[in-house]
């Protein structure tokens, strides 16, 4: 199976208010239903500047998710981008932090859905467990139960549940209003009781109520005009939230005296005391609020559960896929198409906190909290990198403002916060940074392919750096990156299928990538930028093509990346794309007349520069590699043709004969030759053939029974060609059978480029 990056095109039918409503709807949850209780107890009525505190640290963070969403908006996920910008190592802790995170909040969201649940139900004690506990246990179990057999919460679901929220807390701040007494609010101590030190330990406390404004970059392909209305919605939901926020703590505390304000059910408190009661029986609208508050404090508790663990699954799905967490997590159930082993091991971690860390709420909100804290961290970081390396296809719509203040602003705050979290919630999440690491080191390092743009950028300027970066480079680089890169220039829908498979198959064998470009001719009247701007058709044409050559890579165990380039001279880029992306191999269709027969480049390409890496050109729409033929007299390019064989006998078992034409009386020595030949090239176990007579017309009248003959370049000048023709060439416009021709870059004078090598 295949790992590579989903380039399915989705249907962009988010609007803005869509995308606004999941990140507000994902951070509307337990923490404003449970929170202002717990952290008005530790910092009095100053806690609402607590709350606007990190308001204001999630804003300058979501400035930097807004650009890295514009810059890659069908990759979505801090893991993703730090991953792509650091490098596996740091993807391995955010990828860890992340999944860690969102188990941590989740069991926190369930503990909030269990405290109000409780408020309704009358709930027993079980062994060690309190009431809420044995609620919040049933919560998780529902919640992981609903995302394993594959039910989710629509957007049209999301929306509804965002809006009634949101008509349920202006209703109790309306409410609230008309009751606020700001007597009440500076009651027991003033607005400081515990001095304005108290501010940011409470921040720190309050800060996984804005988790979640990331997670509308995950959607930004989905968005229509993601350019404009991501960053709207992501800083958009952060600023709304953050004004309820404050709006919704300081009406609570003026209603309710903050010593007093209930720890495990604040809002239906407050909204008791601040509706006029008496009217009808038994309580009457005062018992109408706070049982409406409540229903809204289970519907968020349940929506951003819900919407956690469906996010970890996503995570491991994008580790898996880059080789860092092993795809049996990620295997899909046969009957509900869900990752179950990757909800069960996440769910299994919910309970686990739900019922060895539910009567430490303040630990499960901080422990989430750190965790992203340092995801964030390295995001900002990933941005600088992004932006310093001027990494060609980092092209964001939307780019934050006063660079590179804000990102640095953004690492800094993030990190700074974590420094008043507690002790213990500190260590718990550098013991997940450190499992982290060292996963990365004993397993990740030695299978994922995936190399960094920062490990890349220094690399590139090893004489520039210090000595010490460049060795703690090279000390994290993953080992599998030694794998070469095989790109694929695709340009017909009816040559995709084959040109893929060969790829595939090389690749697999030789534990590299494939990299699936499509290269579009633009006409030298047409800018480049221009034609960018009016893609659509392009768009449409290439995503179909590409998506094609990921479906037909899934065959192989190989990562797949997919590129489409805008060029005014069409075969030429093939060239400097191999160049820019480091191609070891290049996998193309035969042009016809656009080569100069039996070589893989043009007439001046030939006289002007060598190769930059090793070409394969195939002339077949359809072939079948598991019967192939390589004639063989030696030279570079056949011992590519060897290695091809090879690489197709290994991953698909193909049958591989060497063909070797020699001179009338001197079979005996061409089947030794043959031999020989085939032992250097690992290929003893292929069958010989020794043919005598024509060389063109011997390869013709065998590989006429074969699926593919692989021939290698011709030694010839370019006016020796002219004159005298070119095997290669003949056989490749002659042959019905498919033929690769293989051509191995060598240095060569201009004299051997004309006349040949003597």
């Amino acid at each position: 199976m295949s790992h590579g990056e989903s380039n399915e095109e989705l249907a962009k039918d988010l609007g803005l208010i869509s995308a606004m409503t999941i990140g507000i709807g994902t951070m509307i949850g337990a923490g404003i239903f449970v929170l202002p209780g717990v952290a008005a107890n530790a910092a009095g009525p100053i806690v609402v500047v607590s709350f606007v505190v990190g308001g204001l640290i999630a804003m300058v963070n979501a400035l930097s998710v807004s650009e890295l969403g514009t810059a890659m908006p069908k990759a979505g996920g801090g893991y993703y981008y730090i991953n792509k910008s650091l490098g596996p190592m740091f993807g391995s802790i955010a990828g860890m932090g992340d999944w860690m995170g969102l188990a941590f909040a989740s069991a926190f969201y369930c503990i909030g859905f269990g405290q109000y649940l409780a408020v309704f139900v009358p709930l027993p004690e079980v062994a060690f467990l309190s009431p809420i506990q044995v609620g919040a246990l049933i919560a998780g179990a529902v919640f992981v139960g609903v995302n394993y057999i594959g039910a989710k919460e629509t957007g049209g679901v999301q929306t509804i549940i965002v809006f009634t929220l949101l008509a349920i807390l202006t209703a109790f701040a309306l409410a609230g209003f008309s009751s606020f007494d700001y007597a009440t609010l500076t009651d027991e101590g003033g607005l400081a009781p515990f001095g304005a030190g108290a501010i940011l330990p409470a921040t720190a406390l309050v800060f996984v109520s804005f988790l979640g404004y990331a997670k509308i970059a995950t959607v930004a392909e989905e968005l229509k005009n993601p350019g404009r209305n991501l960053p709207i919605a992501i800083i958009g939901s952060v600023g709304i939230v953050t004004v309820i926020y404050a709006i919704l703590v300081t009406t609570m505390l003026g209603v309710v005296s903050w010593p007093e304000l209930s720890e495990d059910a604040p809002v239906a408190q407050a909204a008791e005391l601040a509706f006029p009661a008496s009217i009808g029986p038994v309580g009457g609208v005062a018992a109408v609020a706070a049982a409406l508050m409540t229903v809204g404090a289970l519907l968020a508790t349940a929506s951003s559960a819900n919407a956690s663990i469906l996010a970890s699954a996503r995570i491991n799905f994008a580790m898996g896929r880059d080789k860092i967490v092993t795809n049996w997590l990620n295997e899909i159930h046969p009957n509900f198409a869900t990752p179950y082993r990757s909800i069960l091991v996440t769910g299994a971690l919910i309970i686990a906190f739900i019922a060895f860390l539910g009567r430490e709420i303040e630990v499960l909100a901080k422990a989430a909290s750190v965790l992203h804290l340092i995801v964030y961290a390295l995001m900002n970081v990933g941005l600088i990198v992004f932006r310093e390396a001027d990494v060609p296809e980092y092209d964001p719509d939307f780019e934050v403002p006063f660079y590179p203040v804000t990102p640095i602003l953004g690492a800094v705050l993030s990190l700074g916060l974590v420094a008043f979290m507690d002790g213990y919630e500190i260590a718990l999440s550098a013991a997940f940074v450190l499992a982290a690491v060292l996963w990365y080191f004993l397993y990740a390092r030695d299978k994922t392919v995936q190399q960094g743009v920062l490990s890349d950028y220094i690399r590139h300027r090893e004489e520039e750096m210090p000595d010490r970066v460049v060795e703690a480079a090279d000390a994290v680089a993953p080992s599998g990156t030694e794998g070469p890169t095989i790109m694929v220039a695709l340009a017909n829908p009816r040559t995709e299928r084959a040109l893929i498979t060969l790829a595939s198959a090389l690749a697999e064998h030789e534990g590299g990538r494939v990299l699936a470009t499509h290269i579009v001719t633009v006409p030298d009247q047409t800018s480049l930028a221009a034609a960018a701007e009016n893609n659509d058709r392009i768009d449409a044409v290439s995503e179909s093509l590409l998506d094609d050559a990921k479906a037909d890579a899934a065959a192989f165990d190989v990562p797949i990346e997919t590129k489409t380039i805008l060029s005014h001279r069409g075969l030429e880029e093939v060239y400097d794309a191999a160049q820019t992306n480091d191609a070891d191999t290049v996998v193309m269709g035969y042009g016809g007349t656009r080569f100069t027969g039996g070589r893989a480049e043009s007439t001046l390409d030939e006289l002007t520069h060598d190769l930059p890496c090793d070409f394969l050109v195939l002339d077949a729409t359809e072939f079948d590699p598991t019967d192939i033929v390589v004639p063989t007299a030696g030279g570079a390019s056949s011992d590519l043709s060897a290695e091809v064989a090879r690489a197709l006998h290994d991953t698909i078992d193909a049958e591989v004969t060497l063909l070797h034409v020699a001179e009338e009386g001197a079979e005996a020595e061409g089947r030794e030759f043959l031999r020989d030949w085939a032992n250097d090239h690992q290929l003893s176990d292929a069958a010989l053939h020794v043919e005598t007579g024509d060389v063109e017309h011997a390869i013709e009248r065998f590989g006429a029974d074969h699926g593919l003959v692989i021939v290698g370049a011709t030694e010839r000048g370019l006016l020796s060609r002219i004159v005298r023709g070119s095997l290669a060439f003949d056989v490749i416009e002659k042959l019905d059978t498919p033929v690769l021709l293989a051509e191995r870059p060598s240095s060569r004078s201009l004299r051997d480029r004309v006349f040949g090598r003597r």
